[in-house]
């Protein structure tokens, strides 16, 4: 008797944090060194811009070009605290970079996790178009004004699952690698100002929630960015460089993970969802 030996199925999950997911980008680059391809991508926030250009199939070299293109000032064009930013800034990176496609003409299957304003519910979108998918789950609160898609209004995924580990595994993943670009978010604030109240509230959120992240993941890899904040681009190389040390440390549990066979997978326990299941669209 022969046993079926082909490698696991794997997703990768890129967490949200604002600018310190400059750092996905340096785990990007470590994986395309060792030659390891993902077969699912899970993103919010940050994470989910990311995780879009990675799932189109794109390099690390053609996303860093891209980095060095963007301007703080044409994704958030607000600075007035009544008055949040459209998310057409960051609609446009992704369409002027990928073209005006849906997330089923990526070349990796993708989800972007969003919530909705209405329901309260996680929403995990498969399908649609890509930018708004992307901008949804970027869209913080009292900084953004929430998307409108699909009869739903969305915001930042991050407010319920700000490391979606469990999507890949409810869509058939053996094994989750994920990345915690924001391990150092909760910290808290002396301002009364709006939004530094605002932004420190969505930090507690986020805390509270990212948990389940770590529940359903395999490894997790936490590049230091405390150094860096999660609001302004300054420092974006170094974050990347901590994104690829972080990778590069963590490397050999990562390859026996892209080595275990299926027979390793079989003795694993049917998944198990300890947590509310997110809507699927």
């Amino acid at each position: 008797m022969i046993l079926n030996s082909k490698k696991p199925k794997i997703g990768l999950v890129l967490s949200g944090g604002g600018a310190r997911g400059f750092a996905h980008l340096g785990a990007i680059k470590a994986f395309e060194e060792y030659g390891l391809k993902f077969d699912f991508v899970s993103g919010t926030s940050a994470g989910s811009l990311v995780g879009a250009f990675y799932a189109s199939g794109m390099k690390f070299e053609d996303m860093l070009n891209i980095a060095r293109k963007i301007d703080e000032k044409d994704i958030r064009t607000s600075k007035l605290v009544f008055v949040p930013s459209k998310t057409d800034g960051i609609e446009k990176v992704i369409t002027d970079n990928l073209g005006d496609i849906n997330i089923e003409d990526l070349k990796i299957p993708f989800t972007a996790t969003a919530v909705d304003l209405k329901s309260t519910d996680e929403i995990c979108l498969t399908k649609g178009n890509l930018a708004k998918a992307v901008a949804a789950s970027c869209c913080v609160p009292a900084i953004f004004q929430p998307v409108e898609h699909n009869n739903r209004l969305l915001c930042d995924g991050g407010l319920r699952n700000t490391m979606p580990a469990d999507i890949p595994k409810i869509f058939g993943c053996d094994y989750v690698v994920a990345i915690d670009v924001n391990k150092s978010r909760l910290y808290g604030t002396d301002s009364t100002k709006l939004v530094d109240v605002v932004m420190c509230s969505v930090r507690i959120l986020m805390e509270s929630n990212v948990f389940k992240g770590y529940e359903y993941s395999d490894i997790v890899l936490r590049p230091e960015t405390k150094r860096f904040k999660s609001t302004k681009t300054e420092g974006w190389l170094d974050m990347i460089e901590e994104g690829y040390r972080e990778a590069i440390n963590n490397m050999p549990a990562i390859l026996r993970l892209f080595q275990r066979s299926a027979l390793n997978v079989f003795k694993k326990k049917k998944l198990q969802l300890k947590f509310e299941k997110p809507v699927i669209e």
